[in-house]
């Protein structure tokens, strides 16, 4: 019997471009990875993907023109659950993504970002149910591609890619999803707050993930973690930083004191400016 390779089955989870059809592929993946049917064969060329596979709606557009609703309404709060589950969708990409591209890293990093990359799935799956319970589907609304932006901006270093995406991209949904919660749970959608408290349970793990390989990135390196991050902050995406920082949810992903501190200066200098 020859057994399939991982990266092979990955990369067509990755360019697959229906989303029922890439979560079934990664939940397949997973199941298979985790039987042992599968081999590690790193000599399979990667391919450089400037685009996962995505479906031709929703149409992408500047973030700056994302159309914008009030959630008051039913159309604005259905396109409030739409950015939520075309930011898990996107997740699902960036997860398979550095499964499927960082090579050099020992094998539990696969195994991490092939658990992260399922758990993306259930999460959209979850979201899209709330979005056609409320008689939409994801596609009906525009959306951005900043996301999967981030993913080629950080496709040559699994360091950068570690700093700049669970560190900073995923550790915000930490900061903000409280707030999203509580005006759903206002609005009385009791079935979107449960599939909200799921994705904070995991997107907590998901940053752990991330400050573990970033931790290890820099010991390989012999660069010292804190001071490399606060300059990636500055070349980056330091903005995304503005407002509440959920230290409580970052401490339990990993975060050292030392960087909660720094946060929450920058929180409290923001604030008073």
């Amino acid at each position: 019997m020859i057994m399939e390779n991982f990266y092979t089955l990955a990369q067509a989870a990755l360019c697959e471009t229906n989303p029922s059809e890439k979560c079934r592929l990664t939940f397949e993946l997973f199941e298979k990875y985790h039987s042992g049917s599968l081999k590690m064969d790193k000599s399979v060329s990667c391919e450089d993907i400037a685009v996962a596979g995505r479906p031709a709606k929703p149409e992408l557009v500047s973030p700056f023109k994302v159309e914008q609703r009030k959630p008051s309404t039913p159309e604005g709060y259905a396109a409030m659950l739409h950015a939520i589950a075309h930011i898990e969708f996107n997740a699902i990409n960036l997860a398979l993504d550095a499964a499927y591209r960082f090579r050099t890293l020992p094998e539990q990093f696969v195994a991490d970002w092939l658990q992260v990359a399922k758990e993306e799935c259930e999460h959209f799956g979850l979201m899209r149910e709330r979005l056609l319970a409320h008689s939409y589907d994801y596609g009906d609304f525009t959306a951005h591609g900043h996301l999967w932006d981030m993913a080629l901006k950080t496709a040559f270093d699994p360091l950068l890619r570690m700093a700049l995406v669970p560190r900073v991209l995923e550790a915000r949904g930490l900061d903000v999803t409280p707030a999203i919660r509580e005006k759903v749970r206002q609005r009385g959608d009791l079935e979107t707050c449960a599939v909200l408290d799921v994705i904070y349970r995991d997107e907590v793990g998901h940053v752990k993930f991330g400050n573990h390989w970033y931790q290890f990135l820099c010991e390989q390196r012999g660069l010292e973690p804190i001071a490399l991050f606060r300059q990636l902050l500055r070349q980056h995406d330091m903005f995304i930083f503005r407002g509440y920082v959920n230290l409580e949810a970052r401490e339990r992903a990993g975060f050292s004191q030392f960087e909660m501190d720094m946060l929450e200066d920058f929180e409290k200098s923001f604030q008073a400016a």
